[in-house]
């Protein structure tokens, strides 16, 4: 892209971030407490809050507070405070598989992102660099593949517990925007049969209610063979069953792991792109600063520059 924040970070100039890890918030009935990394800039005040969600995979350490760093780095450059929890389902806490809400405890990890803003005071009281440079009135949430659906419970999509039946509602008034990197799509016919098996909680996920702006970000070659008969366009229901407003950035070329962003060099990567990987969270990051404040114009300059290019990285819908 022209716009040099796309490049290489080699050749660009970065802002100074601090990471801190691990913070320790007690989670009385949770079977552990809960560990965050939390990334902010050095410099600046009212400064909005992503709440990062990480996705599952082969690999310990890379859904746990410890991955996603080229997404991390780069939007704590671009001014925002991010919260990245290690969430029930992740392989590095080897917990016992037989835990209600295992595997993936759904549930578990929107509860995370809710618990993690009750407590902003005590994440601010552990990372003393950051007291009252915090803006709480601007919290978005970002999640890639199963972090896609925790993102998506909290912006207001649903689902059919399949224990018990009862429609869980678990939006969270406090999270005004957010960005679906990879995101699981509807249920019904569009699982494999594996998917419905193992996931049954995937078989009603209802996107209707998910009414908050956000970000669908999806790579067309992305087809999630084990999850999805539908292809790659599973990947952009949450944009197209869901009210606006909404965007869709379609990204060319890009598999399941959309260049890289769960992490630098991994082997779990099948799409491997610097550029990719540079461009993604660039316009992430542009997106939700205009999504958290009307008066900034980054989404539209980045918009701008996107449609000068020969060769974009991808395309932007909008409704």
């Amino acid at each position: 892209m022209s716009d040099p924040s796309t490049a290489p970070r080699a050749h660009r100039p970065s802002p100074a971030v601090l990471s801190v890890s691990p913070v320790t918030l007690p989670a009385p009935g949770r079977a552990v407490d809960l560990e965050l990394r939390v990334s902010a800039p050095l410099t600046g005040t009212g400064l909005p809050v992503i709440l990062l969600s990480h996705g599952q995979g082969a690999s310990h350490h890379l859904s746990s507070l410890n991955g996603y760093a080229p997404l991390a780095q780069r939007w704590a450059e671009r001014g925002f405070v991010v919260v990245q929890p290690t969430h029930l389902s992740s392989r590095s806490l080897r917990l016992d598989p037989t835990l209600p809400g295992a595997p993936l405890h759904w549930r578990s990890r929107a509860r995370d992102m809710s618990l993690v803003l009750d407590r902003l005071d005590a994440v601010e009281e552990a990372v003393p660099p950051l007291r009252g440079r915090v803006d709480r009135t601007k919290v978005a949430v970002a999640g890639h593949s199963m972090g896609g659906h925790t993102a998506s419970l909290l912006l207001g999509a649903r689902l059919t517990d399949p224990e018990d039946g009862t429609v869980v509602d678990l939006t969270d008034p406090r999270i005004t925007a957010g960005v679906l990197l990879a995101a699981p799509g509807r249920g019904g016919d569009a699982l494999t049969a594996f998917a419905a098996d193992s996931y049954p909680f995937f078989l009603s996920t209802d996107f209707s209610g998910m009414r908050a702006p956000a970000l669908v970000v999806a790579g067309d070659k992305d087809a999630s063979t084990h999850l999805t008969v539908a292809g790659p366009a599973w990947h952009t229901d949450p944009y197209t069953l869901s009210p606006g407003p909404k965007s869709l950035l379609t990204v060319f070329d890009a598999e399941h792991g959309l260049g890289g962003v769960s992490g630098y060099d991994v082997a779990e990567t099948t799409d491997e792109n610097l550029e990719r990987v540079a461009a993604v969270a660039h316009l992430t990051a542009a997106y939700l600063r205009s999504a958290l404040d009307p008066e900034d114009h980054a989404w539209q300059v980045a918009l701008d520059d996107l449609a000068t290019l020969s060769d974009p990285v991808g395309r932007v819908d909008s409704k």
